[in-house]
């Protein structure tokens, strides 16, 4: 009589299973291709992105627009930002990626800045007004973080085809393209190496928005052409 009582318990289990592993295989199929998350692990991109935050990021919405100055992007940083290998243990490697796909720790490997040089322009630091400039012109930047200069770090930097300049937007706490420029590659990026760009925060909640887009990037003259 026992024994027939529990037969009906083990389908229900098998089923809870099932269901589990579907939802596991739809969630990574979802992120791989349209939607992931993101953890914030520094104030490097404050004002606009605090620590700890969690983001949502569209990994299509560079397809049907393409990447504009003054977009903020996610972006794998192996072979620029990061070494090729982190020099980790295997465990400790598949916990810092379990964390990262949980959303509940940031990853060695990904980072996400503000694109400031496309394929083509000059970016130099800085003009007499102590702005950056974009093929000779002198840029607006509303997002740099209250206080900070646009540099601290004088540099004059070409961006070679598909590549990228990137910058963050707490430029005095960020470790961004301006830290790589003796390194190989000058701290480029591929722009094949850009996974998304940021659409939502969604956590904490009382942090919840949706991120918009900006404009691009604005340069400005004076009246004498300076």
């Amino acid at each position: 009589m026992d024994h027939t009582k529990r037969q009906p318990g083990k389908p229900g289990w098998r089923f809870v299973f099932l269901a589990l592993a579907l939802a596991v295989l739809v969630s990574g199929l979802v992120r791989s291709l349209w939607l992931d998350v993101y953890f914030i692990p520094s104030a490097s991109m404050e004002p606009l992105f605090n620590t700890g935050d969690r983001i949502l990021v569209s990994r299509t919405d560079f397809q049907s627009a393409p990447i504009r100055r003054g977009d903020v992007v996610v972006f794998d940083g192996r072979g620029s930002f990061a070494p090729l290998h982190s020099g980790a243990g295997p465990l400790a490697e598949a916990l810092s990626s379990a964390g990262h796909w949980l959303g509940v720790m940031g990853s060695d490997t990904t980072y996400v800045k503000r694109v400031i040089g496309l394929p083509g322009d000059s970016i130099v630091c800085c003009d007499a007004q102590q702005r950056l400039t974009v093929n000779g012109q002198p840029i607006v930047e509303p997002y740099v973080h209250a206080g900070d200069a646009p540099s601290d770090q004088e540099f004059s930097v070409s961006v070679p085809a598909g590549r990228l300049w990137l910058l963050g937007d707490h430029r005095s706490v960020s470790a961004d393209s301006r830290s790589l420029l003796g390194a190989p590659g000058g701290g480029m990026v591929r722009m094949d190496k850009v996974i998304g760009r940021p659409v939502q925060i969604i956590w904490p909640l009382d942090r919840f928005a949706s991120v918009a887009r900006p404009p691009q990037v604005a340069t400005t003259t004076t009246k004498d052409g300076q």
